[in-house]
């Protein structure tokens, strides 16, 4: 099988017509099971989509891959294995680069005999090379559908929404948290690039007043970023957390970090022969952005949209002091008596 081809088979794209219109049925058949139980529950204008649906404490959107409806499909079919390996993030947290670099670090050895250009990280996107589990309730063939150690998965579930069988299974995750400020930045011009054209988009107060009072995709941001910090803290060796600003702040020894945290520790040789580095470099935000200048990853959602900045600090080029105050005393507040800064 070709370099291509095994990067295509993780894919969490449709890979033919049949296959689409297997998924897209699935889809229908999911949101139609679960359409009944959302009319009880709270609801709020959506960022993205016309509403978003208080269950168990976080905010969904319904009738998209990534929903209230996906969770609880999950809830009641996702079956973990005691190998997988999960990346847990808020979205705008950093997602796509942790996805690239784990992918990257725990195939690494599966791909170095190749041109690095036939990379399945420059020939798609990471978030097809390593796919949430949000997406496999649709999936027609399952994305591992052969045996395979470690399976690699994402989400953007809170810990405690995640499927029993994760929670009580051996497998390793690792949490990406970002500064709540940039997280809104980068959420705010992402929902403004998918929100239905037909509507009005959405203003930067309207975003920053909706961020603040805890209604986002997924949000309350503090409530997901503490129910990750809680487990990490009592059981370490079992989810490592990070975050976005101390990653970019020191990449290589946080990248040695994640690969000995998932049990791919790189070796003094590797190390000696920059293979750090050349992970670093393939999963960069210049080389990924080039790579997915183009094209479409789901529900019409442009690659693109994926590779805004990465910036630290974005945040000071849209809040006021006023804004920014409030969320610091926000942030303040709910991370009171927590181990969690961003520098």
């Amino acid at each position: 099988m070709s370099i291509a081809s095994q990067a295509f088979s993780l894919s969490s794209v449709p890979k033919c017509s049949h296959e689409a219109q297997k998924e897209r049925a699935n889809m229908a058949l999911t949101f139609d099971k679960y359409k009944g139980r959302l009319q009880m529950l709270p609801k709020e204008r959506g960022w993205i989509t016309g509403n978003l649906y208080m269950y168990q404490g976080f905010w969904h959107q319904s009738m998209r891959i990534i929903s209230i409806e996906t969770v609880m499909a999950l809830q009641d079919t996702f079956k973990a294995h005691p190998t997988d390996i999960y990346l847990a993030t808020l979205p705008k947290s950093g997602t796509t680069w942790l996805k690239a670099l784990v992918f990257a670090i725990v195939n690494r050895n599966r791909y170095k005999n190749n041109s690095l250009s036939t990379h399945p990280l420059l020939i798609s996107n990471p978030h097809n090379c390593l796919p949430f589990i949000e997406t496999e309730v649709y999936r027609h063939t399952p994305t591992y559908a052969k045996p395979h150690s470690p399976r690699l998965f994402a989400t953007h579930i809170p810990y405690i929404s995640l499927p029993q069988s994760i929670l009580q299974s051996n497998c390793r995750l690792i949490y990406l948290c970002r500064n709540p400020k940039d997280v809104l930045v980068s959420m705010f011009h992402f929902a403004n690039k998918l929100r239905d054209k037909s509507g009005s988009l959405l203003t930067f107060e309207e975003a920053f007043d909706s961020f603040s009072n805890g209604v986002m995709p997924i949000g309350p941001y503090w409530d997901h970023v503490k129910g990750y910090h809680k487990v990490s803290s009592e059981h370490p060796g079992k989810v490592l957390f990070l975050t976005y600003e101390d990653m970019k702040t020191d990449t290589i020894n946080h990248v040695k970090r994640v690969a000995k945290f998932l049990g791919y520790p790189f070796t003094e040789k590797e190390e000696t022969e920059g293979a750090v580095q050349e992970i670093i470099r393939l999963c960069s935000f210049e080389n990924l952005s080039e790579v997915n200048k183009h094209g479409n990853l789901r529900e019409g959602i442009p690659n693109d949209a994926f590779f805004r900045k990465g910036e630290v600090g974005d945040w000071t080029n849209h809040l006021t002091n006023e804004m920014s105050q409030n969320l610091d005393r926000i942030t303040r507040e709910k991370f009171h008596g927590l181990d969690i800064s961003f520098n």
